[in-house]
C-alpha cells in the first residue's frame, strides 16, 4: 500500500459487509474504512472502467484493475485450465456482415449450450475473433496473405476466426470425414458442419496435430493492427500531431449489430477512413481510424466520445478491456459511463488508501 503496508489477500477471505465498506489496518495499527462506490457495471463480459463495485465486493477485486492507483501487485497466485484434449482452429470468410453475426451467434448459442449441458458431443467454441473488410484489404496490400499462405479475397464483408475444443483425441482423418466429408457420427464437428451450411465449403481449419498452420490463421489476426499501426508510423514522418485513434467497446451481444451501425455511421459521417476488429464473440470490438491528417485524429477523438456515450445507452461499456490510463479520451469516456458523482466515489476510495496520491497520480482521473 502507499504506506508501506502490506496486504495477503486470498478471494473470498476479505468480503464488503453489508454497509458497503472494508477496514484496513495501517502501518501505524490506526484503521482505515475504504468505501466501495455504488455504482455496478454493466451486464458485459469484459469492463476494464475504474474500479470494481458489488454487493459483497472480495477486497482482492477492488485491487485487480485498479491501474496502479491503490497498491502495487507484489506477488500473485495463479490457476491453470487444462489444455483440451485436442482443437481446430478455423478461418471462415463471410460475404455478408449480416450474415456473419448471424453466424456468430448460432456458435455462441451452440457453445452455451454444450457447457450447460456438458453433452460430450456438443459443440465447444471457447472464442471468436473477427476481422473485417478493411482488415482484408490492408493484410493483401501488405503481402500478408502470400507470407501465411492463406488466400483472402478483399471483398469478403469479414473473415471469423474461431477454436473448436474437442473433448477428446481425433485423427486429422477422422476430423476431415466428420467436418467436411458426409460421416453420420455424432461429435462436435459434425455439429459444426451442420451448424454452418453451406458456409463450411469456404471453411479452413487447422486440424489437430497442424499447429504450423494454425499458427498462420492467429498471425494473420495479429497482423491487422500491426498493418493500422505501421501507417500511422509512416504517417507521422510527414504529418505533425498524427497518432492512433482507436475504441475498445463492448456491449451486450443482441446490441452488436447496432453497434457496428453506429460505429461505421459516426465514422463515415466524418469522412474516416477506418477499420474493425477484436473478439466479436464478446461483443467487444476495436474501431479503429486510419488518419490521413491531424484533422483526421480530432475528428477521430470526436467520434469516439460520440460511440462510448452511445454504447452506454446500449448497456455496455466504452471501456471493455485496456483500461483507462491518463488518456483523455479515456478518461472522459470513463466520466460518460460512471458519471461525476462515479468519479467521485473512486475518488473516495483512493482518498482513503493515498491519501497523498503517490501511487500513479493521474491515472484514471485527475489528482488531486
Amino acid at each position: 500500500l502507499a504506506d508501506g503496508g502490506v496486504l495477503d489477500l486470498r478471494p473470498g477471505q476479505v468480503l464488503a459487509p453489508a454497509d458497503g465498506s472494508f477496514e484496513i489496518e495501517r502501518v501505524d495499527g490506526s484503521v482505515t474504512r475504504v468505501p466501495v462506490p455504488r455504482y455496478r457495471d454493466p451486464d458485459v463480459p469484459k469492463c476494464s472502467a475504474g474500479y470494481h463495485a458489488a454487493d459483497g465486493l472480495d477486497l482482492v477485486d477492488l485491487f485487480v484493475g485498479s491501474e496502479g492507483t491503490l497498491g502495487v501487485v507484489t506477488e500473485a497466485v495463479l490457476a491453470l485450465e487444462p489444455r483440451p484434449p485436442a482443437s481446430i482452429l478455423c478461418w471462415l470468410p463471410v460475404r455478408d456482415e449480416a450474415e456473419g453475426l448471424r453466424l456468430v451467434g448460432l456458435l455462441r448459442d451452440a457453445s452455451r449450450a454444450t457447457w450447460s449441458s456438458g453433452d460430450p458431443h456438443g459443440l465447444d467454441v471457447p472464442s471468436i475473433e473477427h476481422v473485417d473488410r478493411r482488415c482484408l484489404e490492408l493484410l493483401v496490400e501488405d503481402g500478408a496473405d502470400r507470407e501465411h499462405r492463406v488466400p483472402i479475397d478483399p471483398t469478403d464483408a469479414l473473415v471469423l476466426l474461431f477454436r473448436v475444443d474437442l473433448q477428446g483425441a481425433l485423427s486429422p482423418g477422422d476430423a476431415v470425414e466428420q467436418l467436411l466429408g458426409d460421416s453420420p457420427a455424432d461429435g462436435p464437428l459434425r455439429r459444426l458442419r451442420v451448424l454452418l451450411g453451406p458456409h463450411v465449403e469456404r471453411l479452413e481449419a487447422a486440424l489437430p496435430g497442424e499447429e504450423a498452420k494454425a499458427a498462420r490463421f492467429a498471425a494473420l489476426r495479429e497482423a491487422v493492427p500491426m498493418a493500422v499501426n505501421h501507417r500511422i508510423r509512416d504517417l507521422r514522418r510527414t504529418a505533425a500531431g498524427v497518432h492512433k485513434v482507436g475504441g475498445d467497446f463492448v456491449v451486450p451481444f443482441e446490441r452488436l449489430a447496432d453497434s457496428f451501425a453506429l460505429y461505421r455511421g459516426a465514422f463515415s459521417a466524418r469522412g474516416l477512413d477506418h477499420a474493425i476488429w477484436g473478439h466479436i464473440g464478446d461483443g467487444n470490438v476495436h474501431p479503429n481510424v486510419l488518419p490521413r491528417s491531424a484533422e483526421d485524429v480530432a475528428a477521430g477523438k470526436e467520434a469516439l466520445l460520440e460511440m462510448g456515450e452511445a454504447v452506454v445507452r446500449m448497456g455496455g461499456s466504452p471501456l471493455a478491456e485496456h483500461g483507462v490510463g491518463r488518456h483523455p479520451v479515456k478518461q472522459a469516456l470513463l466520466r460518460s459511463l460512471r458519471g461525476e458523482e462515479g468519479i467521485e466515489q473512486m475518488r473516495a476510495v483512493k482518498r482513503a488508501l493515498d491519501p497523498e496520491g503517490r501511487l500513479a497520480p493521474g491515472v484514471l482521473f485527475p489528482w488531486p
